[in-house]
């Protein structure tokens, strides 16, 4: 039996059953849908692409992994190569692993080992962000905010080594000035918090947080698994303002393949190039570098630059804005936009109850959660797809009165 995401299984309705899938579009037996969140936000270039498909194909014919633990391959050197030299700044040294979650827990273990390594042992301290949403895994739910998905966690009672902080200058100077001595590092979804609300806040908090982190000798971790390859309408926030650690994940494959990275800079990465072997880092998930997800991966960036996807990003944004200009209801408490993402936050959340259902109806597949209904579309949408999920949504306001 399947024990699905998220869901009781007890009362759960049935999931739809995608029979097949092209282009921006899942098929069931009965119905052909828009996926208006990109499975997960990762699915950047829609389903069976031909060269992605091709890819893998070429991949698997020599073979489909092997591990990275005494040996390498063409594929995980070439696309390291390549992110080396794509990324902003000094993000050269990339160290993969399977999942968001994990490649998240690579980056907590780098900062709080990084110190360790260099003796400073009283920074155990992580500061982080209230909504905060990196993961599932133990230390990435530490450092969430987010009772929803993280109530588990009170059975340790709160935790002593995060500090959670609002995205506001102010608030974020004073935990500065209290605990800078005992911080490892600062870890944010930069712009946009996805799954603790699609909230999005000002580039100047990241600013500040570069100049803090840098004055007090405090790592800056960007979590971009969500925000990563243009789905803020910037190809990477790191490209405004530079991290120390950055973590990609869903769209790092086109959302083929379950793959991640947690790339450091020269200063993290020589905290633990030494003579003394307890100065490495002792990771290793068994399917880190795995060639059909590096094959997979390195075409999707491929396409990513060659059909200049930052134009079809600042356009799918252009058209939200167009779309939903003028739109309101009482119901809802704010709406939200930011490149290739929007959020209808209502004030109760069973006024988007039944939503999913309707969408299905009118041919559009969403997942609203508690009070947000949003959609975060494949970028290969085309306007008029791109308008009917939009107009669906708002439909849904009238249709529900």
């Amino acid at each position: 039996m399947i024990w699905y995401p998220y869901e009781q299984m007890k009362t759960m309705k049935s999931p739809y059953e995608i029979i097949d899938a092209e282009g921006v579009y899942l098929y069931t037996k009965e119905q052909k849908l828009i996926d208006s969140v990109s499975s997960w936000w990762s699915v950047i270039h829609g389903y069976k692409h031909p060269e992605l498909n091709q890819a893998i194909e070429t991949q698997l014919e020599k073979f489909a992994h092997v591990m990275l633990g005494g040996l390498t391959h063409e594929s995980v050197r070439k696309l390291s190569d390549k992110l080396q030299s794509w990324l902003p700044g000094d993000l050269d040294y990339c160290f993969f692993s399977d999942s968001g979650s994990v490649a998240v827990e690579v980056a907590l273990k780098m900062a709080l080992q990084y110190y360790m390594n260099r003796e400073e042992t009283q920074r155990t301290m992580v500061l982080a962000l209230k909504h905060a949403y990196h993961g599932d895994t133990f230390k990435t739910m530490e450092v969430g905010d987010d009772e929803d998905y993280h109530f588990v966690l009170k059975a340790h009672g709160k935790s002593k080594n995060v500090i959670h902080i609002p995205t506001e200058v102010e608030a974020m100077e004073q935990a500065f000035e209290e605990y800078h001595d005992r911080l490892n590092c600062f870890i944010v979804e930069p712009l946009l918090q996805g799954a603790g609300g699609m909230r999005m806040y000002d580039i100047s908090f990241l600013r500040r947080a570069r100049e803090l982190c840098s004055q007090y000798g405090v790592l800056l971790i960007f979590d971009e698994v969500a925000t990563g390859f243009g789905r803020t309408g910037n190809r990477f926030v790191a490209d405004l303002v530079l991290p120390d650690i950055l973590v990609l994940g869903k769209a790092l494959t086109g959302g083929y393949i379950g793959h991640a990275v947690t790339v450091a800079n020269r200063k993290v990465y020589e905290g633990f190039y030494h003579d003394d072997p307890s100065h490495a880092l002792m990771h290793g998930p068994t399917f880190m570098g795995n060639a059909l997800a590096c094959s997979v991966a390195l075409k999707s960036i491929e396409l990513f630059e060659k059909h200049n996807y930052m134009a079809k990003i600042h356009r799918i944004e252009e058209i939200t804005h167009r779309e939903m200009q003028g739109f309101s209801d009482p119901r809802i408490k704010e709406i939200r936009m930011m490149g290739a993402c929007i959020c209808i936050e209502v004030y109760d959340s069973d006024t988007i109850n039944g939503y999913q259902q309707f969408a299905y109806e009118h041919g559009v597949f969403s997942r609203p959660f508690l009070n947000y209904m949003y959609a975060m579309v494949p970028y290969v949408i085309k306007e008029y797809e791109l308008v009917k999920v939009l107009r669906t949504m708002k439909e849904w306001f009238s249709a529900s009165r």
